[in-house]
């Protein structure tokens, strides 16, 4: 059995890793729950195995399990934790409510978990990760206006919380609220300064921003601008990030699009006071825009080979970038 499997956070993973990662879980309990009673008394008194690790693939088990269908061993993991841990923990109740979300078989039975969230809240307003889950699974039932009020009403009482204030960003972004989700993701990386996937994600909302057909030449160029800088930020942090080479393709595509229309180009320069940058260059857009073209070939090339430090890439993203490649050199051959 893999260890280091068990202990990666299954939410994030790719469903190949996520299956694997619930194929163990019939194997660990049993494992669980045969050594320890194969000790003959007191001996097994004397044998503490509580560790961090323990729970932590409990609650690995449990997700993957949820996320595979196998609802019995999630609900066995999850049975292990509350034993644990109590039935009031925190924790415990939002894994409860979420594997009651999974196993819900019609709205009637949403609406019962969504009664039940609201109890608890009137017990303790305080209980921040019963109010995700509210949010979450308003979202879920296409009620999204009330989702953006359940998390505005977290984060005035935690404005320090990344994952409410990203997950508020994306509640705008669906509404096509992207001033509102630029505000939020600014407000992620407060808190999580050098997260790269944040830095591009605001670049993407950016980006989706200056598409808007009602944005003058003007406000579109600097906000394409802005997004080119964030693009730039996430791929500074994390060199082999294709979804910031990709960003940073696809905006100097656009930039160098824009800036090639302006007939008489001005010199812009800085503005100290409100703290707002000049637009690129056009030959510092067409550098970058020569970089990200080349990085993203040897990301899909390199990728692609399954070569050694090469191979975190998901078969999508690969697929995507290498669209992207194809289509700009149909437009060059044209």
């Amino acid at each position: 059995m893999s260890t280091t499997l068990l202990l990666q956070p299954p939410t994030t993973s790719t469903p190949q890793t996520t299956l694997a990662l619930a194929q163990q879980a019939a194997p660990f309990f049993a494992a669980q729950s045969t050594w320890l009673s194969a000790l003959p008394y007191p001996l097994n008194l004397l044998i503490n195995t509580e560790s961090q690790e323990k729970w932590v693939t409990h609650e690995n088990l449990f997700l993957a399990c949820l996320r595979t269908g196998d609802t019995a061993s999630a609900s066995r993991a999850l049975e292990a934790l509350t034993a644990r841990f109590g039935k009031t923990n925190e924790r415990v109740l939002v894994l409860w409510g979420l594997y009651q979300e999974a196993t819900a078989s019609n709205q009637a039975e949403l609406e019962e978990v969504m009664k039940s969230y609201d109890e608890i809240l009137r017990e303790d307003p305080t209980v921040f990760g019963i109010r995700k889950r509210r949010a979450a699974l308003l979202k879920s039932v296409g009620k999204p206006t009330e989702a953006i009020g359940d998390l505005i009403k977290l984060l005035d009482a935690s404005p320090t919380d990344a994952e409410a204030w990203a997950e508020l960003a994306d509640l705008y972004v669906a509404q096509g609220a992207y001033e509102q989700a630029v505000y939020c993701l600014e407000e992620v990386l407060l808190v999580t300064a050098n997260a790269w996937n944040m830095h591009a994600r605001l670049g993407e909302v950016l980006f989706l921003s200056a598409s808007k057909t009602e944005a003058a030449a003007g406000e579109r160029l600097k906000t394409l601008s802005e997004s080119m800088r964030r693009f730039c930020r996430s791929v500074e942090l994390c060199e082999g990030y294709l979804r910031g080479y990709y960003g940073l393709k696809i905006t100097t595509d656009r930039l160098l699009e824009t800036l090639e229309g302006v007939r008489k180009p001005q010199t812009a320069s800085a503005d100290p006071v409100t703290g707002e940058l000049a637009p690129p260059s056009l030959e510092a857009v067409k550098k970058l825009n020569q970089l990200a073209t080349a990085k993203l070939a040897e990301i899909v090339r390199r990728g692609s080979a399954g070569e050694k430090g090469w191979d975190g890439y998901s078969p999508a993203e690969l697929s995507a970038a290498r669209d992207l490649l194809d289509r700009d050199t149909q437009k060059i051959q044209r």
